[in-house]
């Protein structure tokens, strides 16, 4: 089959969450085929195939190249699509792999590497939203991430798939923010025709399976919550929000360099 979407839920927690995705989903893309690989017992009816979980060092890396879809859109399951995909998919007549920058990208945490040392303008990419070509030069580069995921003995796979993607030749496009909205205060600095957003992806949506947190279902409710947190983190660092005024460049690099 050409197009399709897979998700990955280990536990019921994130069975919910990827049924909720798969619903907003399937409801602004009618006929798009949406396969789920999971470890729970599964209500027929929205996911066209589930599939159990593969053996491998983590569900996500052991599904991936499991797809069934010429073209693949991986989706984690804190995902919510806004719009249409469109023609999403046509990127991968020119590319193998295409992915968004991640966020907090002069953080310790995003700018860690393992076996290279790319530059910092070769940041991670979130690896939550990934569009991806089945062949096999694709599926070479997933076999030599899961090599490097392994040996690296870390919990987060984007360090190795930042140093894989900098030492290979793999043909990758970095996707516009609207495919993967990580930072969702970016809506309030838009003006009107600068994109169309289409994915949201935040941490939000599944706060409440991490402790004593509000379940939240929307980007309406998701929204308000990132303002106050964003206005909290620069408390947080002691130092002005450049939206207040000031030295906004200033304030940037002060909190890079006081972390």
């Amino acid at each position: 089959m050409r197009d399709g979407i897979i998700y990955v839920a280990a536990g019921p927690g994130y069975l919910d969450l990827a049924i909720r995705s798969a619903a907003s989903l399937k409801a602004l893309n009618p006929g798009l085929p949406i396969d789920l690989y999971t470890d729970q017992a599964v209500t027929p009816g929205l996911f066209d195939h589930v599939r159990p979980i593969p053996d491998g060092p983590t569900p996500k890396l052991a599904a991936l190249p499991a797809t069934r879809f010429e073209r693949t859109l991986y989706l984690d399951c804190d995902t919510l699509c806004l719009a249409p995909l469109g023609d999403l998919f046509g990127v991968l007549e020119r590319f193998e792999l295409a992915l968004a920058h991640d966020v907090r990208r002069t953080s310790a945490l995003i700018r860690e590497g393992v076996e290279e040392r790319p530059p910092y303008a070769f940041p991670q990419m979130n690896a939550g939203v990934m569009l991806y070509r089945r062949s096999d030069t694709m599926m070479g580069f997933l076999a030599e991430w899961r090599r490097r995921y392994v040996a690296a003995g870390r919990d987060r796979d984007q360090p190795t798939l930042r140093d894989l993607l900098w030492a290979s030749d793999l043909r990758f496009y970095v996707l516009p923010p609207e495919f993967n909205l990580r930072r969702v205060t970016v809506l309030d600095a838009w003006e009107p025709l600068d994109a169309r957003p289409t994915m949201l992806h935040s941490h939000r949506l599944l706060q409440h399976l991490r402790g004593d947190a509000p379940q939240l279902d929307s980007l309406a409710e998701v929204l308000p919550e990132e303002r106050l947190a964003r206005a909290a983190e620069w408390r947080l660092a002691g130092l002005p929000d450049p939206a207040a005024g000031g030295d906004a460049v200033e304030a940037f690099l002060r909190a890079e360099k006081e972390q």
